[in-house]
């Protein structure tokens, strides 16, 4: 029929939790339809399931939702068999010798694939944007982040992948990650890092904490603390030259200027400029639906992505891979 645009075809690699949250996400636009939902070794009781890779392969975009040792070889196969824009979760790659596979494809490869760091696309992405831009604040000097909850004393941590041996550095794979990216995405590529993992709960195997310290160009450096053995707590400050900008309680306060003294000319915390609301919890969801976004609209105006965007992911990648001695 004249004036009916057909929706854009969706394969989906993945029936895990982070896949389903994905597919609610994709099912919220009209113009496109999931057309199969792929597992290697199972059929599931819907519509969309298959074990037929090669059904996939004439979608307009791919959904890479798999676990991570999966994603190299998938990446490859929809390369090569297909001309489908790819989304992929992160971690690109679980080893170095990968990373180097996909860094010398072609650009009109590269520019295809869209690797999900999305807390790029977060409200805090937008803040350290603004500040970075802002000259009430002066230069950044450092960024510290805790972000921790308490995982693994619940009873079904021993029962998770993320408890396992296998999965020793889970936390870094899977929670630091993001935001190791975020700076990455907004600084550049790190100078040096320096990563501490460690264990305080009893439950399973795996790494449940980490500390990774990140230095950038002009020794300006981050601090990022997660884990999963602590009371619920987000946490961001932002040091500059000029002032400050905190996440704490759902608010973001900004505090400048830095001379601000009290009767004896002795500094004192800068005044409170301005606040707003911000809610940590809601934050991953916004930004994971932003990032899903972006990868629909360039798929359905046919633009390919930022060659930069796929180089600082591989770094981002690299980066992790090093802390836990990959090669």
């Amino acid at each position: 029929m004249i004036g009916v645009q057909l929706a854009h075809k969706l394969g989906i690699i993945g029936y895990g939790v982070h896949a389903k949250r994905l597919t609610s996400i994709i099912e919220e636009y009209s113009n496109f339809e999931i057309s199969h939902i792929y597992h290697p070794t199972k059929i599931f009781n819907d519509f969309y399931s298959t074990k037929k890779i090669e059904e996939l392969y004439a979608c307009d975009g791919i959904i890479i939702a798999s676990p991570n040792i999966t994603h190299f070889d998938y990446i490859e196969k929809f390369l090569k068999n297909s001309k489908c824009f790819i989304f992929c979760e992160k971690p690109p790659c679980v080893t170095l010798n990968e990373i180097k596979k996909l860094s010398v494809l072609d650009d009109d490869d590269k520019k295809r694939i869209f690797f999900n760091f999305n807390f790029r696309f977060s409200q805090v992405s937008q803040l350290i944007k603004k500040i970075t831009e802002s000259k009430q604040f002066g230069k950044i000097t450092h960024i510290n982040i805790i972000s921790a909850h308490g995982l693994s004393f619940k009873n079904n941590y021993l029962k998770s992948w993320r408890s396992a041996r296998n999965n020793l550095h889970n936390i870094l794979d899977t929670f630091t990650i993001h935001y190791i990216d975020l700076m990455n995405f907004h600084f550049g590529k790190s100078n040096q890092f320096n990563y501490i993992p460690s264990k305080f709960s009893d439950n399973g195997d795996s790494f449940d904490t980490c500390n990774v310290l990140i230095e950038y160009d002009n020794h300006f450096t981050c601090s990022i603390f997660n884990s999963y053995a602590s009371s619920y707590v987000e946490d961001i400050l932002i040091n500059c030259t000029n002032g400050y900008v905190t996440i704490r309680n759902n608010l973001i306060s900004e505090f400048y200027p830095r001379d601000t003294f009290d009767t004896n000319e002795h500094f004192i915390t800068p005044p409170i400029i301005n606040q707003s609301s911000l809610s940590m919890n809601s934050n991953y969801e916004i930004s994971l639906k932003n990032s899903v976004n972006h990868f629909l609209s360039h798929l359905e105006k046919k633009i390919f992505f930022s060659l930069s965007d796929f180089e600082m992911s591989l770094a981002t990648n690299v980066d992790v891979l090093k802390m836990k001695n990959i090669s």
